[in-house]
């Protein structure tokens, strides 16, 4: 029987609870990041004021584990700000998947990928929770989310807040949306009827009676970013980053995320020395003080320049070690770049300022590479 099959067999619930719940700042109930004014959300914070080269990083197929059966924590990189995460005791996450070649809603126009997808939908053998961090298209793309409900039918979507309104247009109903500091208690298990009934998934057999439930908690969280898909409806929806906690492992998924604005400055000057005191995103303390310690972070280092436009939205390797400190991660990897080959090279001059290894803390790999923690 195909993986698909098998993982059609296993129903999902989601529900609060003590343990769902979790530490949270002691302002949450004020809701800051409610627009006030009229609809949709804001950055409530003081931080949130406002060489290319051909791309050359390498691709190569990814290798998926064919059954559940993992002791490790394996994160492997699909591209831009895509990760498939598996987790020890089964749990399968794919966080903002994009296949498609352009982000767009238009098939022939639009930015388009620089690297080639190393993946189709179909060559995922096990999808338990596709994680979208916002609606931009190029994390949030309709004809892969369509091709995931296809290929997996019991899947469910998590979202941030004001989202569930597109899923549902979709004809997505397994979908969760959570406002900044809520989380949800996600279980897997097997239906009561097929207690008796043996499944095969890639060749290995798992009695769906005496199997164990898959159980973790789902949390989002803020960033600094915002949201669109249309010229009409900017920051209308929340956008987040997330914890995914299961098997004994937890991840933070930053998604895409700025740090703290920095204005129009020479070029030859360091928005990071003593003289700057630009205001910084508390948030990303408040994560790892309140739900951290994490063991991987998955962080944006990209799509910074120029600095002055997109910092408020987009970290650069600088911001992002910072955010890794402060998000309290032991290990990160690197996403949202792929167009330059900058990025990675900054970030081991990031790591060396804060007196941390070049390699092996926070590194960066090939789209398609995996990674065990």
């Amino acid at each position: 029987m195909s993986s698909s099959t098998t993982s059609s067999a296993l129903y999902a619930t989601v529900s609060s609870s003590s343990r769902a719940t979790g530490a949270v700042p002691k302002d949450t109930d004020k809701l800051r990041h409610h627009n006030k004014n009229g609809k949709g959300f804001i950055n409530p914070w003081d931080s949130y004021t406002p060489d290319t080269t051909p791309p050359t990083v390498p691709v190569q197929k990814p290798q998926f584990l064919p059954t559940r059966e993992t002791k490790t924590l394996r994160a492997t990189w699909l591209g831009h700000a895509c990760y498939y995460v598996e987790f020890p005791g089964g749990l399968r996450v794919l966080f903002d998947p994009v296949f498609e070649p352009r982000c767009s809603p238009f098939s022939f126009m639009g930015p388009k990928r620089y690297t080639p997808c190393p993946v189709d939908v179909a060559d995922i053998p096990i999808i338990d929770a596709v994680v979208i961090s916002h609606s931009h298209y190029d994390h949030l793309s309709y004809p892969t989310i369509l091709k995931i409900k296809e290929k997996h039918p019991n899947v469910h979507f998590w979202a941030p807040l004001g989202n569930k309104a597109w899923f549902t247009k979709c004809g997505i109903e397994n979908m969760t949306e959570l406002d900044w500091w809520e989380s949800r208690d996600f279980t897997l298990s097997a239906r009561k009827q097929d207690a008796e009934t043996t499944h095969t998934e890639t060749g290995s057999t798992v009695n769906a009676g005496g199997a164990e439930d898959i159980k973790a908690v789902i949390g989002c969280l803020p960033c600094q970013h915002t949201s669109a898909r249309t010229p009409f409806d900017k920051s209308h929806t929340l956008w987040g980053s997330w914890s995914v906690e299961s098997g004994g492992k937890k991840i933070w998924f930053g998604g895409d995320t700025g740090y703290r604005s920095v204005p129009d400055l020479p070029e030859e000057e360091n928005d990071y020395d003593e003289k700057h005191t630009y205001p910084t995103c508390p948030a990303f303390k408040e994560i790892g003080e309140l739900r951290g310690p994490f063991d991987l972070g998955l962080i944006p280092i990209g799509a910074y320049d120029p600095r002055f436009i997109m910092s408020p939205m987009h970290a650069n390797p600088f911001d992002s070690v910072n955010i890794f400190i402060d998000t309290q991660c032991k290990k990160a990897l690197g996403i949202h770049w792929e167009d330059v080959l900058e990025p990675p090279r900054v970030l081991k001059q990031a790591m060396v300022w804060k007196n941390l290894p070049e390699t092996g803390v926070f590194d960066t790999c090939d789209i398609g590479e995996s990674r065990e923690y």
